[in-house]
């Protein structure tokens, strides 16, 4: 009896206890709030218009103004030489000194043809001085009739005419003797081989006893006898890529630095533009004038240049930051009447913690700060203006 009484009251109370629970339920699930979805805020800055103005490192080598491969103008050995690598030279002073022998001879031939002229033309001048004497004593006497013959003072005219075409002949060949001769004296001077300018020697091939001549034929693949330079100014030459080409102008102050001298700042002037751009590397050779009166520059260096770069118009910019990527897309939030737009956009140059974009932007759009995927294109969004937090002192 006290078994059954036990059994019920267990009962009785899981029927309980189940009935309060579904109640619980039940209240719970009647009294639930609707979920809401609080929109976020994004940090937003305008776009900006400016002019680019900023200075990009760019591979040059520095050239001298003038350079000379000095090769001798004939055939001849080397009897000495003054100047050696690294010898500074004046303009036209002598650097080297030949010798032809068989130069020797051709003058001594030369002087002979000319005397020989010299003499024919002598002895033609004396014939042709009697015969116009001859030629004036008949011609006076003939003023009496019957005196000379008609004939003879003809002959006498014809002799004179004669002579006078040889002392023309004569005086022909003396002057082309004479400049044989010339000539001859022409190519004895260029034994002597001389700086074409102010300038250093950067190279020394030859030594006293050498065979030299002309770069010509198959001499034209032999070495220089010396090569000099004009190292006092030097061409600094910059291939300026293509995108970088344009604003360039002739006069602007470019600054540059050579490993030699790491803490120090040259600067050279556009001198020269190509104005055609190579289709192999892309980019235009232009040319600056380096001032280098103390030496200290040299040809061959490869100086980095601070190659300055400028917009002829403005262009607009962003910050870095607001500027998104993925494998499909380069682009930027825009942010419209609290809705956000994807725009795609090509970015440029960086100038400072701001980018160049071309899109389609205007100057005033409200863009994200901070441009992620993760802010999809449709999403309402509250915004407020990004202030930059002040550097740490």
């Amino acid at each position: 009896m006290i078994r059954r009484k036990l059994v019920s009251s267990l009962i009785f109370s899981s029927a309980a206890l189940w009935c309060a629970a579904c109640g619980a339920n039940s209240n719970s699930t009647t009294k639930a709030a609707p979920a809401t979805t609080a929109q976020p805020t994004v940090e937003v800055v305008k776009v900006a218009s400016k002019k680019l103005a900023i200075t990009t490192r760019l591979p040059g080598e520095l050239l001298a103004d003038e350079a000379v491969a000095v090769f001798p103008k004939v055939t001849a050995y080397v009897d000495s030489i003054s100047v050696d690598r690294g010898t500074r030279v004046r303009s036209g002073q002598v650097m080297a000194r030949l010798v032809a022998p068989e130069l020797a001879a051709q003058r001594a031939e030369a002087q002979s043809k000319l005397q020989a002229a010299e003499a024919q033309r002598a002895e033609a001048d004396a014939r042709l001085a009697s015969d116009q004497s001859t030629f004036d004593r008949l011609k006076s006497a003939s003023a009496t009739p019957g005196v000379v013959a008609g004939n003879d003072l003809e002959v006498a005219q014809r002799t004179v005419d004669a002579d006078r075409a040889k002392v023309e002949a004569t005086r022909g060949s003396a002057e082309a003797a004479k400049s044989g001769l010339k000539s001859i004296s022409e190519i004895e001077g260029y034994l002597e081989v001389r700086a074409p300018f102010d300038g250093v020697v950067t190279e020394r091939n030859v030594h006293p006893g050498s065979l030299v001549g002309p770069a010509t034929g198959a001499a034209a693949s032999s070495l220089p006898m010396v090569r000099v330079e004009k190292i006092s100014k030097l061409r600094l030459v910059v291939p300026v890529p293509e995108k970088y080409s344009a604003g360039m102008s002739a006069g602007t102050k470019v600054d540059f630095s050579v490993p030699a001298f790491p803490n120090q700042t040259f600067t050279g002037t556009v001198a020269r533009i190509a104005h055609s751009v190579d289709v192999k590397t892309r980019t235009m050779p232009v040319e600056l004038d380096v001032q280098n009166a103390d030496g200290r520059l040299s040809s061959g260096m490869f100086p980095e240049v601070l190659w300055p770069v400028r917009r002829t118009e403005p262009t607009l910019f962003v910050p870095a930051s607001a500027v998104a990527r993925t494998t499909e897309a380069t682009f930027v939030i825009r942010i419209r009447d609290g809705s956000t737009e994807w725009v795609n956009v090509q970015t440029g140059e960086q100038d400072g913690k701001s980018i160049e974009v071309f899109g389609g932007l205007r100057e005033g759009d409200e863009v994200a700060v901070r441009g992620t995927d993760e802010l999809r294109a449709g999403n309402h969004v509250m915004t407020k203006p990004f202030v930059e937090a002040a550097p740490a002192k």
